[in-house]
């Protein structure tokens, strides 16, 4: 029987509700690469060591590299989210010498563990590629199936797009009409003025309505997934600029009287209305 039908049992689990809780079979799992996470707290619980070295074994490179074991070794010295970043520059470094390159990174951005593909992500920030080859290059992982990959996804061209700002609104405007919600979203939550974890965007802080191209076409998307990243621009954006804010939103409303419309008015505005 394949690995992936052994676990099948456990793909539609909710996810312990604490770190100590979870069932030894699921965290063993987890750690071989063999299962994504669920929740918060399955990801805080991975080993990070044995989960590096089993990925590195399943798409190609060598497990007990010594790249991979100085970097397994530094861990401890970083913080948590960092310690994902030094995994995947030493993946990436470790590719760059095999002969195979594209299809080692094929496997890692297919595999079967979501962090692994969140490294895969994560490459797209070490590539060098110019921006709108980093945004056709991460686009996979903006509608992968995961959440967190999705989070992954938009940081690892945050820097980026701020440093190309006009050419990034310019090369995201299809994304915000693709049928995919994922897309859509990613287009919305990249460039939220303030955001999550990451860099502000101090242009959008300033002067928001240069993003209009972007959130105008989603002021009635029917996914709430949608509809809440753009009410969260537009609440990030009211703490600079709130009487643009307090107006499109007014607009909108005036304009689509539509009820994902008024969810993403109200919602935009919370800050604004304590």
């Amino acid at each position: 029987m394949a690995v992936a039908d052994q676990l099948g049992h456990l793909k539609g689990r909710k996810g312990a509700f604490r770190i100590a809780l979870i069932p030894p079979e699921v965290l063993d799992a987890l750690n071989d690469g063999l299962l994504e996470t669920v929740n918060l707290n399955e990801f805080l619980a991975l080993e990070l060591p044995r989960l590096a070295r089993s990925v590195a074994g399943h798409i190609g490179l060598d497990a007990e590299s010594e790249r991979l074991a100085d970097t397994i070794a530094m861990l401890g010295a970083f913080k948590p989210m960092q310690r994902h970043g030094h995994i995947a520059r030493a993946l990436y470094d470790l590719t760059a010498l095999h002969g195979e390159r594209d299809a080692v990174a094929h496997r890692l951005a297919t595999h079967a563990s979501d962090v692994a593909r969140c490294w895969a992500a994560q490459w797209v920030t070490l590539s060098g590629l110019p921006l709108a080859a980093q945004l056709e290059a991460v686009r996979r992982f903006a509608a992968d199936p995961h959440f967190g990959v999705r989070e992954i996804a938009w940081m690892a061209v945050r820097d980026a797009v701020i440093g190309s700002l006009d050419e990034s609104i310019v090369l995201l405007q299809p994304w915000v009409l693709d049928a995919d919600p994922n897309i859509r979203r990613f287009a919305s939550e990249l460039t939220r003025p303030r955001g999550v974890w990451c860099a502000q965007i101090e242009a959008l802080k300033t002067e928001p309505w240069r993003a209009l191209p972007l959130i105008e076409p989603l002021r009635a998307d029917t996914s709430r997934y949608v509809q809440n990243s753009v009410a969260n621009w537009l609440n990030d954006a009211s703490k600079s600029q709130p009487e643009w804010v307090d107006k499109v939103c007014a607009r909108w409303v005036a304009e689509s009287d539509a009820a994902e419309t008024r969810y993403i008015a109200k919602r935009a505005l919370r800050t604004l209305s304590k």
